[in-house]
């Protein structure tokens, strides 16, 4: 389990130069093969062998990081500035997920915004917005405490969706109430669920951006004409890339972003199944899980 991990060196290899012994680090969880052609045009998040933490495919299943150690290749760890805690480390992973979809996007100053999803890439995807200089962040969610959250967070308004209204009733909607004109320039569908990507379809302008970056079911039903009547521009966005880990950081080093504030609470590996059944019941924003510790190895070997 786990693909966001941050921790401290504990060993190097003699050719390492990068990071040194005790170091404060962050980890790009994923090993490509370096070889295929996705590798070899710097689009490496693509490839089919990649060994990705925590992960059974697209490439080898592969443990992850809730562990005592994890090793990994120098490329992909990153020490932390000395400002950014062990706890914002975890949070670079989603974040960079959310700089590589406002990349693809291509956000620009003064562009109008709409993110579906107020989960933590939802959450970070907006703030990374803002940083790119929307001029409007509208954030599209049920949940009533995470809209509240984002709202002091990073968004400009948000909205509820209608549960009983189809998707192009409430894209309407979001239009007048945010005075959107013909439709919200980006769209960054972070949710995965079906009723926010036709509702994402729709209060897209024409010839607008739409990225899709959250994952639910593998086929759904879209209003296909309107990407063709728009000449919309439609993107996936899958991990991240190159530049984004260090893009991530930097908004951290700089006080930027402050991921510090997603952080709900922090438990036990021991505590690790209890935090898992409190995420699933939505509970929290970002819940995180200690790795093992070294007294837990002493206890069952004494």
């Amino acid at each position: 389990m786990g693909h966001e991990a941050s921790g401290t060196v504990h060993s190097i290899g003699s050719a390492v130069t990068t990071v040194s012994l005790n170091d404060n680090v962050c980890i790009e969880p994923g090993l490509p093969c370096s070889r295929c052609t996705s590798c070899k045009s710097g689009r490496y998040n693509l490839c089919p062998d990649m060994a990705f933490a925590a992960s059974p495919g697209p490439g080898p299943a592969t443990h992850g990081c809730l562990c005592a150690y994890y090793r990994l290749t120098e490329a992909f760890v990153y020490k932390l500035p000395a400002s950014v805690s062990l706890e914002e480390g975890v949070l670079v992973e989603p974040l960079s997920v959310a700089v590589h979809s406002i990349r693809l996007a291509e956000v620009k100053p003064g562009h109008k915004v709409v993110v579906f999803g107020a989960g933590p890439v939802g959450i970070l995807s907006a703030a990374v917005a803002r940083q790119f200089g929307a001029a409007e962040v509208i954030s599209v969610d049920m949940n009533a405490a995470r809209l509240k959250f984002i709202k002091e967070f990073a968004a400009t308004g948000v909205f509820t969706p209608d549960a009983k209204a189809d998707g192009a009733t409430n894209a309407a909607a979001i239009i007048e109430r945010f005075h959107l004109d013909r439709g919200a320039d980006i769209v960054i569908e972070a949710s995965g669920a079906e009723p926010c990507i036709q509702m994402g379809i729709h209060v897209l302008a024409p010839a607008g951006t739409y990225v899709q970056t959250g994952c639910g079911k593998p086929n759904i039903l879209v209003p296909m004409t309107k990407f063709g009547e728009k000449e919309a521009v439609v993107k996936g966005c899958f991990r991240y890339g190159p530049g984004d880990f260090e893009l991530a950081i930097s908004f951290l080093r700089d006080g930027k972003i402050h991921v510090k504030k997603l952080i709900s609470r922090t438990v036990s590996f021991e505590e690790a199944p209890n935090a898992w059944e409190s995420v699933g019941r939505g509970e929290g924003i970002k819940t995180l899980i200690r790795g093992v510790q070294d007294d837990i190895f002493e206890r069952r070997s004494g």
